[in-house]
């Protein structure tokens, strides 16, 4: 009875070391977007002095509103030019990625674990190696400051770690029901499409969610193929939102902030479905 008491304690004493371990985590991060939410909504002679000083009654949203329709670089047009390249720049390698992960799983073709193994590689490679000769590809090709060539790159870029998620999470996926619905007369692709593709939401909802943030918060392959003022992103445009004489702080955490808000809502509404497309590929 006694070694069942001090059991019975210890998980409790465990369980609240884990609770303030887990508490003292999301103050620390909790703290800095604090300060920048404080900040974006505060006048900059308060903001110099540090967040932590500033006067309720002064706060305001006129932060948000310059850098909406900033007059050299209004975010607006910057966020509309970044959902014209994120959302095929998401669904295109999602796609192929999908495709070609059900293609390594399932079937055997020859140098199946070389290609596969290559792709793997492919994920070490760092962005700064290629960016010379990603330019001069982009150039050759009349790629340069178009909205196509950002699109061909980060579908590029994303396919070897989709195809590498996807695979792991189709392997997770029973059989039985491809083979049933092959038996029943159902090609490759109807398979793919009408099976394995609705069984496999948890997991497209988290590549989708990865893959669109991503793409979204990119700022260097932006930076090495988009130049026209009219046409940059978002993340390009922030820097641009300081003020011509001093940093204003107010406008460029607002800028910050509404940026981060897009993924934000992309993450909240697929939740649910990113939580368990994560499990699934973990307990495999």
């Amino acid at each position: 009875m006694s070694s069942l008491v001090a059991d019975t304690r210890r998980q409790k004493a465990q369980r609240t070391a884990q609770y303030v371990i887990a508490y003292a985590f999301a103050l620390i991060w909790i703290i800095p977007f604090a300060g920048l939410v404080v900040t974006s909504i505060s006048p900059y002679e308060e903001v110099i002095r540090g967040w932590w000083t500033v006067q309720l009654e002064n706060m305001s949203l006129d932060n948000y509103v310059d850098a909406w329709a900033h007059r050299t670089a209004p975010l607006a047009q910057g966020l509309a030019n970044s959902a014209l390249v994120t959302v095929p720049g998401t669904v295109i390698p999602i796609i192929l990625g999908a495709m070609a992960a059900y293609g390594f799983l399932r079937y055997k073709f020859p140098a199946r674990t070389g290609i596969f193994f290559v792709i793997i590689l492919l994920l070490a490679v760092p962005p700064h190696m290629i960016a010379v000769p990603l330019f001069q590809i982009l150039s050759d090709l009349g790629l340069v400051n178009s909205y196509l060539g950002l699109i061909l790159i980060h579908s590029a870029w994303g396919a070897p770690w989709i195809i590498l998620f996807l695979r792991g999470y189709f392997s997770t996926l029973p059989r039985e029901v491809e083979e049933s619905a092959r038996v029943d007369g159902a090609g490759p692709l109807t398979i793919f499409f009408r099976v394995v593709v609705p069984m496999s939401w948890p997991g497209m909802a988290s590549v989708f969610a990865l893959q669109f943030t991503w793409v979204w918060n990119d700022f260097f392959f932006a930076l090495i193929s988009i130049y026209q003022p009219r046409m940059m992103l978002a993340t390009q445009r922030i820097p641009l939102l300081r003020g011509e004489y001093h940093v204003d702080w107010g406008v460029l955490t607002s800028a910050a902030i509404l940026t981060t808000l897009v993924p934000l809502a992309v993450y909240m509404l697929l939740q649910k479905y990113y939580v368990r497309g994560f499990i699934g590929f973990a307990s495999k």
